[in-house]
């Protein structure tokens, strides 16, 4: 797998979880790397990506309490995720691509997908 995802897990309400995401071969070059969820009975949504340069994007729904960020020289992601809330419950995908700037929330511009990571955060 060139994605792979760990950190997903059942917590309650204001608690935090840390997503991280390894990418190897051909998804470590890419510019961008991604989160996106899916929440039960849903549509897949953005949440965060990140440039390789550290630029920044966040949904709406998660701004000021999820953190995205990228260690380059370990190829990996990560998504720190604070004051957790119940409809924060999902399966969180991590993404990489060389995706422009106009496009970074859109999930059909991503190449490279991970298996998925369950976080469930009940109240």
């Amino acid at each position: 797998a060139q994605l792979v995802e760990s950190g997903g897990g059942s917590v309650h309400t204001g608690d935090s979880l840390r997503l991280s995401c390894a990418a190897s071969e051909g998804s470590s070059s890419a510019t961008v790397m991604g989160w996106f969820r899916q929440p039960p009975g849903k549509e897949r949504e953005f949440v965060a990506a990140i440039r390789r340069g550290g630029f920044t994007y966040y949904g709406d729904s998660v701004k000021g309490r999820f953190t995205i960020s990228r260690d380059n020289a370990k190829n990996t992601a990560y998504l720190q995720m604070n004051s957790l809330k119940p409809e924060d419950t999902a399966v969180y995908y991590c993404a990489a691509g060389n995706v422009i700037l106009s496009e970074v929330r859109r999930s059909q511009t991503y190449r490279y997908w991970g298996q998925g990571t369950q976080v469930v955060v009940s109240s």
